[in-house]
């Protein structure tokens, strides 16, 4: 499985949120701000390299003042959002992480395994690699041969992934997934902002009881985000009040 962060978005938006809401607006001040955050950050929200100082160090100080008040004012980081790309997390994991689309606002999209063309063989995501052996591979290895056809209830099935289906529809992809296993590899992309981020980290890092991959995937997620930002960090997700 491997994990990335794409790009954070919207913090120039959180930062103008704090002179609102202390009644310090002024267009001229949002038009700065925007614009000292254009100088800061990249394209997908990291720091430039090249960035100057006296931009970096106003930087720095909005976001010190907006990640110590998000912590009880949780609107503020609903403006920021994170792209995130998770590649190979096993399908089981993939539900799991489903459950969450809510806190996405269902902004999640995953591989299908229904359409043509997207057939899965004999494939297990990295966290189950040498952990199990599916019943087909293991007949192989004990050079079991198991028959392309058999009768069942006077019709006859054709090998495939897993089993056996129906004769005539073993092109079908609605039939074919049925004999898949909650093991395969599966891809996905999803936006999340950083308040409900923070409800998933508590869910589904290092410390809960989640699947062991899943907690890879949450960990890595976090490890990434506060390599774009110091202050976007556990304490931060585990404080904020969600």
């Amino acid at each position: 499985m491997k994990v990335y962060v794409n790009k954070i978005t919207g913090i120039d938006d959180a930062f103008v949120t704090l002179f609102v809401s202390k009644r310090s607006w002024t267009r001229t001040k949002e038009e700065n701000t925007r614009a000292v955050c254009d100088r800061v950050l990249d394209r997908d929200g990291r720091l430039r390299d090249n960035a100057d100082q006296s931009d970096l160090e106003q930087f720095q100080k909005w976001m010190d003042i907006l990640t110590k008040w998000s912590v009880r004012h949780i609107t503020l980081l609903r403006f920021v959002d994170v792209s995130v790309t998770v590649d190979g997390l096993h399908r089981a994991g993939q539900d799991d992480w489903d459950s969450h689309a809510k806190r996405f606002d269902n902004r999640i999209i995953r591989n299908s395994t229904r359409i043509n063309g997207s057939n899965f063989d004999y494939e297990l995501s990295s966290w189950y690699e040498d952990k199990i052996l599916p019943t087909d591979m293991a007949a192989k290895e004990l050079g079991l041969e198991l028959p392309n056809e058999i009768e069942h209830n006077g019709q006859t099935y054709v090998k495939a992934v897993n089993g056996y289906i129906l004769k005539g529809l073993e092109d079908k992809p609605d039939v074919k997934r049925g004999l898949y296993m909650l093991s395969i590899p599966s891809s996905f992309v999803f936006k999340v902002n950083l308040t409900e981020w923070a409800h998933v980290y508590k869910e589904r890092n290092q410390s809960g009881s989640a699947n062991p991959e899943v907690k890879e995937c949450c960990e890595a997620i976090a490890d990434q985000l506060e390599q774009f930002h110091k202050q976007f960090n556990r304490k931060l997700w585990l404080d904020l009040r969600n």
